[in-house]
Parts: structure tokens; sequence; C-alpha cells
């Protein structure tokens, strides 16, 4: 879990994931000769932050958001939430501006009968971005940390890269903030290579119907609801591979899984992930069953897809 523990550490939320962008592709450099097919790798400015890894002949692509929750300071240190950070008081956040490191801790005030949320001590320049600090703890069975949503979908991706024959690996932006990346992945894939297939390598919740340490998660719908054809063709491949997972039904949440379908192409598309506790926290928390019946089933649907 070391990698998964430095993937948390670094900050990068939505709108700046330059910094995960660049460790993303020193890793994939410094570990593809070990890979058992080698990829080619599509980045640059025409990608923005965005990263493309493209195996074989590829039918479907895995999509995992690189961006986190966190804040802006706005002026006189007040924060504005980029995507849907918790906001208790007294939680941990750090970042830089040009006086240097940050560290500091949430404040709550009421300000016209609406509570306002400021970064404690030193004036911070306007517009830095705060993230949480990272405390990454791992027992028997738990893996702990801030960002598991979606640093463990990133891991789960470089980790089908290691084995991946035919298949793209898609690292996107701004997923937590509405999107805003997929528009344009979306457009080159299915252009070039024609591909129209989708998973979605992102992290749900644990909720009434969804629980830990029952394996994977395949979601029915969310806000978006994916093509029922589709749908049962994953869930036929999920229940022959025998590896644990559970189906999820929602009405609210979403993913890149939205933005494809919003997208002028025909892309199918479904949800796969562990579900976790606390999520958008600094303590956001998965089983280490769920992380490993994600692995598989990833590696088991690129294979039969």
């Amino acid at each position: 879990m070391k990698l998964l523990e430095q993937l948390c550490q670094i900050h990068a939320p939505s709108g700046s994931e330059y910094k995960l962008s660049e460790f993303l592709l020193k890793y994939i450099e410094e570990n593809k000769s070990n890979w058992k097919n080698q990829p080619i790798i599509h980045q640059g400015e025409d990608f923005q932050d965005c990263i493309v890894l493209v195996f074989g002949k590829p039918t479907t692509a895995i999509f995992a958001h690189m961006d986190s929750v966190g804040f802006t300071a706005r002026y006189d240190n007040e924060l504005i939430k980029i995507g849907g950070p918790i906001t208790k008081e007294g939680i941990k956040l750090v970042g830089e501006d040009s006086e240097g490191p940050i560290s500091t801790t949430i404040i709550s005030k009421k300000i016209k009968d609406r509570d306002v949320f400021f970064a404690n001590g030193r004036k911070i320049n306007t517009g830095t971005t705060l993230t949480f600090d990272c405390n990454f703890r791992e027992t028997s069975k738990h893996i702990q940390s801030c960002f598991l949503d979606n640093r463990l979908g990133v891991w789960n991706a470089l980790r089908q890269a290691e084995t991946l024959e035919n298949g793209i690996i898609c690292f996107s932006s701004w997923e937590e903030h509405g999107g805003g990346s997929i528009g344009y992945l979306a457009k080159f894939i299915y252009e070039k290579y024609k591909v129209r297939q989708a998973l979605i390598s992102d992290i749900t919740w644990v909720t009434d119907g969804v629980h830990e340490g029952k394996g994977v998660v395949v979601s029915m719908r969310d806000s978006g609801i994916p093509r029922r054809s589709y749908l049962n063709k994953i869930l036929e491949y999920a229940k022959k591979s025998k590896i644990p997972f559970q189906i999820e039904v929602e009405g609210s949440g979403g993913s890149d899984g939205n933005s494809l379908q919003k997208s002028p192409y025909p892309f199918d598309w479904c949800f796969i992930g562990a579900p976790e506790q606390n999520y958008h926290s600094p303590d956001e928390m998965v089983h280490k069953n769920d992380i490993d019946a994600m692995l598989k089933m990833y590696s088991w649907l690129m294979k039969h897809l």
C-alpha cells in the first residue's frame, strides 16, 4: 500500500491536478518496463493535465479521476469549497502560498444567519488551494486516509496497467467539481480508437444496502442511468467471475460516467468501485476485502468485455 499512501499525500484538488499528473508520468516511465505490455502514452497540452494510456487493441476504457475535494482561500481567509468536502470545525488543512507552507484549521463563524468557514492563523494569499492534512492509516482490515476518493481508483488503474493486454486507461480531471475533461477525452478515445465501452474506477459509499467487506460495488444507477443492456453484460460477467460484488442503486451522486453519458459520443459506462465510510473527509475508510475484489473484478472484466 506504499503507492496508495504516496498518491493520497499529493496535493491535487480539482483544477490543480498537475502535481498528480507529474507524479503519474514519472511513475509510468519508471515502471512500464516491468509491465506485461508497453502502452502508447498520450499527454501534453492537448490533454491538459490528463493522461491516456493505450494497450494493444482496446475495446474498453477505464476512467479514473485524479482530483480531490478541497478549498480555495477567498478574501480574509474565507474558505470556498472545491467539490463537497466536509467542513467540521477543527479539521486540519495544508497548502502553500508565496509565504511558504500552510498548516491551518477550519473555524466557523455565523454571518447573517449562515455558517461561513475560514482558515485559522496567518493571512493566506487569495486564491490559494488547501486540502485535508493526510494521515494515512493501515490495519489488518482497513485503509483509512483522506482522498481515497479517488486515489484508490487511480491506484487500481495503475495496478491494471501491470498486466493489461488490450484496453485504455484514462486519468481525468475536475470530476469532484462538476467535470470538464471527459468531453474531449471521449472525443479522442472514440474517434482515434473506436472505443465506446467504459468502466469508472471510482469510490462509492457504504449505505443501508451496500456494506463494507462484502465486495466491490457494481452501480446500477446514481444521478445518471447507464444503458441497461450494457449493465446486464457487466452483471453476467461479474457473476461468472465468482468475485464478491454488491449491487448499488442510488438517486444522487455522480461520476465521470455521467459526463460520458452527456457527451456527444455513444459511450456505454458502468461505475464499479469499493465502498467507503466517512466520504469526503480526512478519515475516509475502505475495507481491504473490497479493495481486493475491486482489483480482481477490473482485471476480469478487462479480459472479457
